[in-house]
């Protein structure tokens, strides 16, 4: 069996070698994070529409108020205050199938319909078997945001304005009216579900999609944790699942 290679990058005394780029002459200064980021997971630089694309998804999952993350990310750093990277690392395990995580699903799905020749006839069949199974399909519904969320639309727009509303994005829009049709009534299309597509159409693997909600909340709990400090609001917390939760004696 032969040694692993790896084409990420190396280093020397006088050098940081990225994917066959010199880090400080050819990179820094000249490409964004956005950009950066992109040139790793997808081994090319992104046009100027990718780029645009992929911002717009960092920046959307980035924050959303009192989130489990978010709320675990201040309790973490109450008990472990000098210590950020374990607030922000347990923040981050909250992102699955639930919190952000559902765009997995939804890119899946998506990836899926769009080989299929009959689409119309997909879609109706993919609902009818989330409906069977009294689940909704993933990238549509949502707990709060009602009749829809806002996050969508402005995604959406970016993907027109970019020329890069393509097959994907059309898939979306199409399971979006079908699944309207089926229930009676209106069914957002949610952030993760606009997200999936958008992520599919600038080449994002369905098998990633769920590292760019990570990426993108690393950065939203860096907020929480400072404001943490200042505010202390995991103690209140605490008091309020104290006096909000009844023991009861089991043998009573």
């Amino acid at each position: 069996m032969s040694a692993p290679v790896t084409h990420i990058a190396t280093a020397d005394a006088t050098r940081v070698i990225v994917r066959g780029r010199d880090l400080v002459n050819d990179l820094i200064g000249k490409y964004t994070f956005t950009e950066i980021f992109y040139f790793l997971i997808c081994e090319r630089f992104p046009t100027p529409a990718q780029t645009r694309v992929l911002d717009a998804c960092l920046l959307t999952l980035m924050e959303h108020g009192f989130t489990p993350s978010a709320v675990i990310a201040r309790l973490m750093a109450e008990s472990t205050p000098d210590q950020i990277q374990v607030s922000i690392a347990s923040g981050l395990l909250t992102i699955g199938s639930v919190h952000a995580g559902t765009m997995e699903g939804c890119a899946a799905l998506l990836e899926q319909g769009v080989k299929e020749a009959d689409q119309d006839k997909w879609c109706r069949e993919t609902v009818a078997r989330f409906r069977e199974r009294k689940k909704g399909v993933p990238g549509f519904g949502h707990k709060l945001h009602k009749p829809d969320d806002p996050r969508s639309p402005p995604l959406l727009r970016v993907a027109r304005e970019t020329g890069l509303d393509g097959p994907h994005v059309q898939l979306l829009l199409k399971l979006s009216a079908i699944i309207d049709e089926t229930s009676g009534k209106h069914v957002t299309i949610n952030a993760t579900g606009a997200l999936a597509a958008l992520l599919l159409e600038i080449g994002i693997s369905p098998k990633i999609v769920r590292a760019i909600a990570v990426v993108s909340r690393s950065a939203g709990l860096v907020g929480h944790i400072l404001e943490e400090q200042k505010t202390q609001s995991s103690r209140y917390i605490i008091n309020r699942t104290r006096e909000g939760i009844t023991y009861v004696d089991p043998e009573e």
